[in-house]
């Protein structure tokens, strides 16, 4: 529920879905469920009203996914001494993902990462010992961070959406999974 996870969570609020929000850092978590955004995209008037509303939660508890039929992983991907993203953050967050994956459920990766890290990294996490198929029982894509925080031109509202499902029937249109 960081600069990429909080504006999502926002944006999928307003068009219409509740939100429970999943954090490891617990300060992060109390901040968020009493209205107080640590996020300069987000005000805390914004957050406040969502909260109030029953519309947006947030949880140190992976467990609070139980219910989800869609989860958005927005985890950090620093880069490393030889400059390549250090994808721990993505293992661990799939990792735990994993045991609330259900039928129908959708799985998008946000995090910026290299070409390939949904396919190998993710989905074997996703699909071992499930019995789910993907483009069947499961979808999966990847859908880079589109934030840049602070950048009033440049906004999740008016910044194109760029999408791939790991298989041809994963949704690939943010209609199907956004608006």
């Amino acid at each position: 529920m960081g600069y990429v996870g909080l504006p999502l969570a926002v944006a999928f609020v307003q068009k219409g879905y509740r939100v429970i929000g999943v954090d490891v850092i617990p300060e992060k978590v109390a901040a968020l469920n009493n209205g107080h955004s640590y996020v300069e995209d987000i005000r805390d008037e914004t957050l406040v009203t969502l909260v109030q509303a029953g519309l947006i939660q947030a949880s140190t508890s992976y467990d609070a996914l139980a219910e989800a039929d869609a989860i958005s992983i927005c985890v950090p991907t620093p880069l490393n001494k030889t400059c390549d993203p250090d994808v721990r953050y993505v293992i661990a967050a799939g990792e735990s993902v994993a045991r609330y994956i259900h039928p129908g459920m959708l799985v998008v990766l946000e995090s910026t990462t290299y070409p390939g890290t949904t396919k190998e990294l993710l989905l074997p996490m996703l699909v071992e010992g499930s019995g789910l198929k993907v483009g069947e029982d499961l979808f999966v894509i990847f859908s880079p961070e589109r934030i840049d925080p602070g950048n009033k031109q440049y906004t999740g509202e008016n910044t194109p959406e760029v999408i791939d499902g790991v298989k041809p029937h994963c949704p690939t249109t943010p209609a199907t999974w956004l608006v």
